[in-house]
């Protein structure tokens, strides 16, 4: 796996690094990527802007060598999303939940979720199979892990996180729902990036924080493995 002191490009990463074990594509109608972290052998946590419907999304990964595609058997997105948060100025909690019908291949293991908020000046990993050159759609596809640096832990909403990275670094388009992680571990979902100059990517990468959402998907996890049970 290779994961250097010096990362350069999600928008700055290399290839492989933390969580890449639990980490799945999410592609979107009309084309479009996510990324999914793997919190259950049967379940994907994304961000919500990424999963309207079971109908609109599919788990991607390949398996010896071939693709596969999983239509999720049930979605669920925080009941605090707002689609149009930037709009109307609104909170939004921008999370989903993915149940399969079926376990993921054994080599897929469920990330650990922080219960704990990153502070300021912290270091925190980003990942994801999105473009490493913005604009360049044929960039996607290939996990890659940058390291950002917390500029604003969790603001005043106990809700978002945001981070930067040195020379450029930081998310871009594919690589919403995927983790900013400390030491190993969840602590936010990317939601959101923006770049200099007017650019998308490459400034700012805005993550939804899990510590404060552990019990809603708790609940979720356990009822989907309860539900599993008399099937």
């Amino acid at each position: 796996m290779a994961f250097a002191s010096r990362a350069d490009a999600v928008i700055g990463g290399e290839p492989g690094g933390p969580l890449e074990s639990s980490a799945v594509m999410v592609l979107t109608a009309g084309g479009g990527i996510c990324t999914g972290i793997v919190v259950a052998h049967d379940a994907v946590l994304t961000a919500a802007h990424c999963a309207r419907s079971t109908a609109s999304v599919r788990v991607h990964f390949r398996e010896a060598g071939q693709a596969v595609l999983l239509e999720p058997a049930a979605v669920e997105r925080h009941p605090g999303f707002r689609p149009n948060a930037v709009a109307e100025r609104v909170r939004s909690i921008d999370l989903a939940l993915l149940r399969l019908d079926a376990e993921l291949p054994a080599r897929f293991r469920p990330a650990q979720l922080s219960t704990a908020n990153p502070a300021a000046g912290a270091e925190i990993v980003t990942g994801g199979f999105g473009l490493t050159r913005e604009g360049d759609a044929s960039s996607t596809g290939t996990w890659r892990s940058a390291r950002l640096e917390a500029v604003e832990p969790h603001g005043r909403s106990n809700v978002l996180v945001w981070a930067r990275g040195a020379g450029g670094r930081g998310a871009c388009q594919g690589d919403s729902g995927g983790p900013l992680s400390q030491a190993g571990r969840v602590v936010a979902v990317v939601t959101w990036s923006t770049g200099a100059g007017g650019r998308q990517c490459g400034e700012l990468t805005q993550g939804a924080l899990v510590g404060p959402q552990r019990p809603w998907i708790d609940a979720i996890l356990a009822r989907w493995s309860s539900e599993a049970s008399w099937r």
